[in-house]
């Protein structure tokens, strides 16, 4: 099986072809750090903030055990492939941190992973 760990904003769409889909906006949002706004998830500094607050590191905790817990019964369902997909509001910053963690612990466990940063380089016309 082949697990994708995309990351997307909502305010470019919701990620359609995604079998789960999590919100993770409720999490503190790096965009309003100035020394933070211009970075994304792939950066130390952003990581460090997303999973600096209990909160995430809970989340972070219950995704991998019901990912662990679900993955076998995929598996055993035949099914090729699974998307896991986590949205935050633009797509550069939470959603980016957290499906990079799942990917790296689904990577320790030798699934065969990949992620995808659907929105990380867009810019929204309101943006400036």
């Amino acid at each position: 099986m082949i697990i994708n760990c995309l990351s997307f904003g909502y305010k470019y769409g919701i990620a359609t072809e995604a079998d789960l889909v999590f919100d993770v906006r409720c999490f503190p949002n790096p965009y309003y750090e100035p020394n933070l706004k211009d970075l994304t998830g792939l950066d130390e500094p952003v990581r460090d903030f997303v999973f600096s607050f209990p909160g995430t590191r809970l989340f972070m905790d219950k995704l991998f055990d019901m990912v662990d817990y679900l993955l076998p019964l995929y598996i055993e369902e035949g099914k090729p492939q699974l998307i896991i997909a986590f949205g935050c509001t633009g797509g550069k910053h939470r959603s980016v941190a957290i499906a990079e963690a799942l990917a790296a612990h689904l990577r320790s466990h030798n699934c065969n992973t990949v992620t995808i940063h659907r929105d990380i380089v867009k810019k929204f016309i309101g943006d400036k």
